[in-house]
């Protein structure tokens, strides 16, 4: 979340922003009941400096006549204070719950603009496939492949679940151990990290948990929700912590399981491994010194664009708009992949740039060696590979007239043989 004292001071610039960013929030009334909410703090603390000073007074030697209006004004002043917390209590949840609507600060160079049609790619890399032949999509690939079963997958789970078979099981194990080894190289620290996550941690990094607009699952009389990104766990590794400086950055790489409701998505986009309930993902996260947060934002697309050209995949890297981003973000880069079967782009990597709005709500803190103070890190995320996305990349452009699949030579694995052969 983002300073209050930072709205109080810059509350036109926050409202803007909140426009740019295609949220209608009531920032007067946010800056209202900030307003009410510490004009009450301070009248709770006068009360109970006036009972801690009735208090010791009590303990003085005292008649009876003496002692008898003092256990009065306590008693009054008792009850006067509870009725007030309770006001307090119910005024600070409004005041904190519009407070966490409020999206984080926008880079500047980040496109204005209210829809994913607004944002900027910035260039494409690799040469987009020309087929001598009509290219078909992934679905149909995989099925005559023998690659995955949807039909299973709704039958045992639901819709946009399914079963990966034979040699596309091997091909997701060799993308998470390619990314993991390549990411190890790059000094990030490799984890398996929990499926599951509480519901506070969630909440610090910005997914809400409850609620109708919610893509997360959630399990019932408990207070945890399946995660739908590793971003989740590693990032609410180090809550409440103070880290040494010296130890900036700290570099991350999860490999999870994720799992999203995908409500409304729906359509020939969504065909197929591009929006389902479950996926297996290598995450990359950061913890920084706000110094160099900018810096290793570029570092991570970098390694995005690196494993796509390892893997041999025509992409183009977008810069995210205003309206597209979500509330953490504070700049955000797609890197979309060409998809022969849809005859477009189709995001399958991002990374993003959440300054410090992540850390205050997990209260990730570090001691700065020039003024002692203790400040809040900067967090960064990025997708390493999004295993079902990248299938569909790898199968689609990998495709030949006979029907098997060319594959990268980085996988260290054979191509996939014809139907048939």
């Amino acid at each position: 979340m983002l300073d209050l004292k930072l709205i109080r001071s810059q509350s036109e610039t926050i409202a803007e922003n909140c426009k740019n960013r295609n949220l209608d929030l009531d920032i007067p009334e946010l800056l209202r009941l900030d307003e009410e909410v510490r004009a009450m703090n301070t009248q709770l603390d006068t009360i109970r400096q006036q009972r801690n000073e009735i208090s010791k007074t009590m303990k003085q030697p005292l008649s009876q006549e003496e002692r008898q209006p003092l256990i009065e004004s306590s008693k009054s002043l008792r009850d006067e204070e509870s009725k007030l917390e309770e006001n307090f209590r119910e005024l600070k949840e409004k005041r904190d719950d519009l407070h966490r609507m409020i999206p984080n600060l926008t880079h500047p160079d980040s496109p204005i603009g209210l829809t994913d049609e607004d944002n900027l790619p910035l260039r494409e890399v690799g040469k987009v496939p020309e087929f001598e032949f009509e290219p078909k999509d992934h679905v149909d690939l995989m099925e005559s492949l023998d690659l995955v079963d949807f039909e299973g997958g709704a039958k045992v789970a639901g819709q946009k679940f399914y079963y990966l078979k034979n040699q596309a099981v091997f091909l997701e194990l060799a993308l998470a151990n390619y990314a993991l080894n390549l990411l190890r190289e790059e000094g990030f620290t490799p984890f398996m990290t929990p499926d599951l996550a509480r519901n506070q941690i969630l909440d610090g990094i910005g997914f809400n948990p409850r609620g109708e607009e919610t893509q997360i699952y959630s399990v019932e009389n408990s207070d945890l929700s399946l995660i739908a990104t590793a971003e989740i766990t590693l990032g609410g590794l180090l809550a409440n912590q103070i880290i040494d400086a010296d130890q900036l950055p700290l570099l991350y790489a999860g490999l999870s399981h994720c799992y999203r409701t995908e409500a409304g998505a729906a359509g020939r986009e969504s065909r197929g491994l591009y929006r389902v309930h479950q996926f297996s993902k290598i995450e990359m996260f950061a913890f920084t010194h706000p110094d160099r947060s900018e810096e290793m934002h570029e570092r991570m697309r970098e390694i995005e664009e690196r494993i796509c050209q390892d893997l041999e995949i025509p992409f183009r890297v977008v810069d995210i708009c205003t309206g597209d981003l979500g509330s953490p973000a504070y700049r955000k880069y797609d890197l979309e992949a060409w998809m022969p079967g849809r005859g477009k782009w189709g995001e399958i990597t991002s990374t993003s740039n959440c300054t410090d709005y992540q850390s205050r709500r997990l209260n990730i803190r570090f001691k700065d060696k020039q003024t002692g103070n203790n400040r809040f890190v900067h967090m960064l995320n990025g997708t390493a590979i999004a295993v079902s996305r990248t299938l569909i990349a790898l199968i689609e452009n990998g495709q030949r007239a006979d029907g098997s699949i060319r594959l990268p030579p980085c996988l260290g694995i054979p191509d996939i043989p014809a139907p048939g052969a």
